[in-house]
């Protein structure tokens, strides 16, 4: 059997594309959709934990890519993406889009190292310190109010009694109970308040912050227990990568121009 020239042309032309027509997921109007596009969209979903790289999720993808080039072609064929508030939309996104690949790569060019993130949990640990307190508080307005109140607790009232006319609506009705706390999670004033305290007592003077007037009780202490590096290190990591990235901003914000 002989090939005739338009009958090779053809298969030349079929084996030539057959590489290009492999990476498209499919054609809708003439308008290829890259099988990059579904491979990306599968990577996400997994990465978030929505469901395992399968046949399944794949022809969903699929579906849905289709679907929204469809609309996609419809919307521009109606004009919407001429609308000024479409347009303005679209420079967002695409500002977005380049910002974030543009801090990613800062990232990866300026990693944060293991030192950086050992020296910030050890700041962390020195700032929690080694004892977390169980406090409770009854909040005044005033300090005469707040030293009537010592005076009554001094003469036998009750704590949780008198907490039932804290201004701290939160607590007023739960005794006054801060639950469990650290000195660094509290304004410095009011931690120094009760760090001082032995178990059970009350402070003999009204503590003074920018809510009022407190009357602090300290039922007991403990040991606190601290998250190990290697299970914070993530967060730490992230957080200190923020920071580098505020800091690149602001520099460049200092270099640039504004009028």
């Amino acid at each position: 059997m002989t090939f005739k020239p338009a009958r090779l042309l053809l298969a030349l032309v079929a084996v030539a594309s057959a590489p290009a027509f492999a990476q498209n997921l499919a054609v809708v109007n003439g308008k290829a959709i890259p099988s990059s596009r579904a491979d990306a969209v599968v990577k996400q979903v997994v990465a978030q934990g929505q469901g395992q790289d399968s046949p399944q999720l794949r022809e969903a993808v699929k579906n849905d890519l289709i679907a929204r080039e469809v609309l996609m072609q419809e919307a521009v064929k109606q004009g919407y993406d001429k609308k000024p508030e479409v347009r303005e939309a679209l420079d967002n996104a695409r500002q977005s889009i380049v910002v974030n690949a543009l801090a990613r790569e800062y990232i990866t060019k300026n990693p944060v190292s293991d030192a950086q993130i050992k020296a910030e949990y050890d700041k962390f640990k020195a700032q929690t310190g080694d004892k977390e307190y169980h406090v409770r508080h009854i909040l005044f307005t005033t300090e005469d109010e707040a030293k009537a109140a010592i005076g009554k607790l001094k003469g036998g009232a009750k704590f949780e009694d008198l907490a039932k006319t804290s201004k701290d609506t939160g607590t007023a009705n739960n005794g006054g109970d801060l639950d469990w706390v650290t000195p660094n999670a509290l304004p410095p004033e009011f931690s120094a308040g009760f760090t001082k305290l032995q178990k059970g007592a009350i402070t003999d003077v009204p503590v003074k912050t920018n809510a009022g007037f407190h009357v602090i009780k300290l039922d007991d202490t403990r040991a606190v227990k601290l998250p190990s590096l290697e299970e914070v290190k993530p967060q730490i990591a992230d957080t200190l990568a923020q920071e580098k990235l505020r800091d690149y901003q602001e520099q460049m914000v200092k270099k640039a121009k504004v009028q």
